[in-house]
């Protein structure tokens, strides 16, 4: 495999389209979402346009993207009707990588090309905040809110304020209204470093800050052993060999002027420019990520250690589907029609043998998805029905049990399973900790979490039967384990037991 030429246009000449979009963020994410939509636009001549992708921190993945010409390969791994698909096909849609730190000169001269049209960004939701020591100067300011306020700023300067200058500003990090978050962030920002009235108003009225929702899951790398044998089949080796699902979902908040503006966004259908994108938004958050958040603790403490045992197990597999069908999507206030093939959707995702999705990875920060993702959809179907839906009081039982810490080093908590430890990553487990060390029985246990408002936004004992009912569930997994708990989910009928 050494041997192996690096990838680069001595294999695929790209085309020499312009330069239409600065895009802040070098990972395989945006490499496998937002890049992979350009590049089928460019083959299908309706964009024509490439991408200068911009590293914040360091040069590493910059110089390898250089190296390789802006070029890589996206693998495509899935189901097809049940039956294993994949596909590796070399894009083109990158035409070169700039270091902040390095050439932050160039950046600020991509702000100042009558080419440019939109800018991208995947800084992770951390990245859309205000920093207070950010202030203009020669080099990059330190935050991607202060980078995106020097762009804008050079770009107004260079074209006088023309409302014809104007960009679409797409940020992909996940958090709601995240393009409202970032246009806030980013005036604010401008009125720190006193840029200007001038320069405010033309931020507020040539601009478009999109809010977007993004949605297409894209693993680490696979096996050193498959990726040799990739290579070895490919003829060349690829140091950006990019690895994802065939389903994407780019809900874009707009109307038909900014769909015409962003060309790229009719050339396939995973990108949806609609008025309102918050049905998109809920059926993802509170099925997929709700559902994961909900399921995830049940497969763990009933031994199972990824994604695809939890849909392979018997009994999680039936869980997790009644969940999602019985539960939580009848409770959504979006288009009924639309619901059961979203959930077909997610199970089809969860089931992909080739996205290897650890469990405990997705327990991080748990509690803090469970009031969000989760508490939701209890509330809704309680108040629609007025009664408790038994598979989500089940899943936030088995919240309850993994968050029981037992050890501790340092700052880090550890729970134990079978004898064996794992770490608790949420900024309550020591919370947990110490009610699970405080209370007499199970029952007061769950009655004082459910009565804690400030953890879940209410107080869930309002809801009836619910701490006695995520009791009994907690009860029956301590004494009789996970399986016999999943067994005794009676989705139609109130728990009985005593505690």
């Amino acid at each position: 495999m050494t041997d192996l030429p690096l990838l680069s246009r001595s294999v695929v000449r790209p085309m020499a389209w312009p330069e239409k979009i600065l895009q802040f963020g070098t990972g395989r994410f945006l490499r496998a979402f937002a890049d992979f939509f350009v590049d089928a636009a460019n083959r299908q001549s309706e964009f024509q346009g490439r991408i200068v992708v911009v590293q914040s921190t360091g040069n590493h993945r910059a110089n390898l993207i250089n190296a390789q010409d802006g070029l890589y390969t996206l693998w495509v791994r899935g189901l097809n009707d049940g039956v294993p698909y994949e596909s590796q096909t070399i894009l083109s849609p990158i035409s070169r990588a700039l270091s902040a730190h390095d050439k932050w000169h160039d950046v600020l001269a991509c702000a100042r090309s009558r080419d440019l049209e939109i800018i991208l960004s995947n800084t992770t939701e951390v990245g859309l905040t205000f920093d207070t020591e950010d202030c203009p100067s020669e080099s990059a300011p330190r935050s991607f809110p202060g980078k995106l306020t020097a762009v804008l700023y050079q770009r107004a300067l260079a074209f006088d304020y023309s409302p014809q200058a104007g960009l679409a500003i797409l940020p992909c990090e996940l958090l709601t209204d995240n393009g409202d978050k970032l246009k806030r962030v980013v005036l604010r920002t401008a009125r720190h470093w006193q840029l200007g009235e001038a320069f405010i108003n033309w931020v507020e009225q040539a601009n478009t800050f999109c809010n977007t929702l993004v949605d297409r899951i894209v693993p680490g790398l696979p096996p050193d052993q498959e990726r040799a044998a990739f290579e070895n089949r490919a003829g060349y080796r690829d140091e950006l060999l990019t690895v994802a699902e065939d389903y994407r979902l780019w809900a874009i908040e707009g109307d038909e002027t900014l769909r015409r503006h962003l060309a790229f966004a009719s050339c396939d259908p995973g990108i949806v420019v609609v008025p309102h994108i918050a049905p998109y938004r809920t059926r993802k958050i509170r099925l997929l990520n709700g559902g994961h958040t909900l399921s995830v603790p049940v497969g763990i403490l009933a031994g199972n250690t990824t994604v695809l045992d939890n849909m392979t197990h018997p009994l999680t597999a039936s869980y997790i589907e009644g969940l999602l069908r019985d539960e939580i999507g009848p409770t959504l206030d979006v288009d009924p029609d639309t619901v059961p093939p979203y959930i077909d959707d997610v199970l089809r995702r969860w089931r992909n043998p080739y996205l290897v999705h650890n469990l405990i990875d997705i327990t991080l920060h748990g509690t803090r998805k469970m009031r969000v993702r989760a508490i939701p959809s209890l509330v809704s179907f309680h108040s629609s029905t007025g009664r408790i839906p038994q598979r989500i009081a089940l899943g936030f039982a088995a919240h309850l049990l993994f968050m029981r810490g037992v050890s501790q080093d340092g700052d880090q908590i550890y729970g134990k399973l079978r004898g064996v430890p794992y770490p608790i990553n949420d900024t309550k487990a020591e919370y947990f900790m110490e009610c699970w060390a405080a209370a007499p029985t199970i029952r007061a246990l769950v009655e004082r979490i459910c009565g804690d408002e400030e953890l879940w936004g209410l107080n869930l004992r309002d809801l009836s039967r619910f701490a006695r009912t995520v009791a009994d569930f907690l009860h029956t997994m301590l004494h009789e384990g996970m399986g016999a708990a999943i067994a005794s989910c009676n989705p139609h009928e109130e728990s009985n037991m005593a505690t």
